[in-house]
């Protein structure tokens, strides 16, 4: 969490000795763990039932001087649903389902394209707050939080609302650690998710500098 405290440090630096003016506002979307587009539409037409999610949180924005991109860090709020296989000795293998909140800080460099479009890439920073699991015989032990990934995508803007879809990658493992009580032994489980996310924001106002 202090790296992403971190981040925010630098991104609020950046713009205090930047002569940009600072665009901000509010954001929310639909997120689907996935590594592709056709599974993630064909999970909308089944009625997005699966390893689904939501985003909400607020979006800045200030143009680079002189080299035309723009720069856009976020800070949002993240649920997202996943699954983990779990084959025990003592009894059929079985999959369990589970939810995790986290928090995501990316820091995007886009280019505006024919006035409304825009194309963006850069590193997302995530801190998991919490996960959601029903393990009966199994106990967490020990969670690496603090991860790393890459969102790349585009989207159009009319006027106030913008709307854009994004792939990101994980970059840097989430590893949970369990005990089977049963048996008494430790294994591991990386938590790390591919996603395809589909975001509306919505424009509220101006930083003047």
């Amino acid at each position: 969490m202090k790296k992403i405290v971190l981040v925010c440090l630098l991104l609020t630096g950046i713009n205090h000795h930047s002569n940009a003016q600072l665009h901000y506002g509010i954001k929310s979307g639909i997120n689907y763990n996935s590594d592709s587009f056709e599974d993630a539409s064909d999970d909308v037409l089944d009625g997005a039932k699966t390893k689904t999610g939501f985003h909400t949180g607020i979006w800045f924005r200030a143009k680079l001087p002189a080299i035309g991109f723009y720069l856009r860090p976020e800070i949002v709020y993240t649920e997202l649903k996943n699954s983990l296989n779990y084959d025990s000795p003592f009894a059929p293998p079985k999959e369990i389902d589970f939810k995790f909140r986290k928090i995501d800080v990316p820091v995007l460099i886009g280019k505006k394209i024919l006035g409304i479009g825009n194309v963006f890439a850069g590193p997302s920073f995530q801190y998991i707050l919490a996960s959601d699991f029903d393990l009966n015989d199994l106990s967490e032990v020990s969670t690496e939080n603090f991860s790393l990934g890459i969102q790349i995508g585009g989207g159009i803007e009319l006027g106030r609302l913008g709307i854009d879809v994004r792939w990101e990658r994980a970059l840097s493992k989430t590893e949970t650690v369990f005990v089977d009580n049963s048996i008494n032994n430790n294994f591991s489980f990386d938590k790390r998710v591919n996603q395809i996310i589909f975001g509306i924001s919505y424009k509220l106002n101006k930083i003047k500098k």
